[in-house]
């Protein structure tokens, strides 16, 4: 069986202006660090799938659990194409393991 890596990019812009803003952006935040993604910068996050199909439903679990105000966008990319990023200024932190390789320790 052939998989297709893919990777979700969420990207968000919440309002933060009074008490019930600043929950909803915790509950969605926590919904995204619950769901497997990983924090690129703040407010983008990124989470590895092994289909499409998984890809897809990642993205309408992201849908579900949107906060009534504010802007989020996601993209979906080729874990070929994500690989292609390149860091501008700052670098790579190794702090976590964020790869389809598996690990095994002994």
């Amino acid at each position: 069986m052939s998989y297709r890596f893919m990777r979700v990019i969420v990207f968000f812009d919440l309002p933060m202006e009074n008490g019930q803003d600043r929950r909803e952006y915790a509950v969605f935040r926590r919904f995204l660090i619950k769901s497997g993604f990983v924090m690129m910068q703040k407010s983008v996050y990124s989470k590895l799938a092994l289909t499409q199909t998984a890809a897809d439903a990642i993205m309408e679990a992201v849908r579900k659990k949107k906060p009534a105000r504010g802007t989020i966008q996601a993209l979906m990319v080729t874990e070929k194409q994500y690989g292609r990023i390149e860091y501008i200024i700052g670098a790579h932190t190794g702090d976590v393991l964020d790869t389809d390789e598996r690990f095994v320790e002994l």
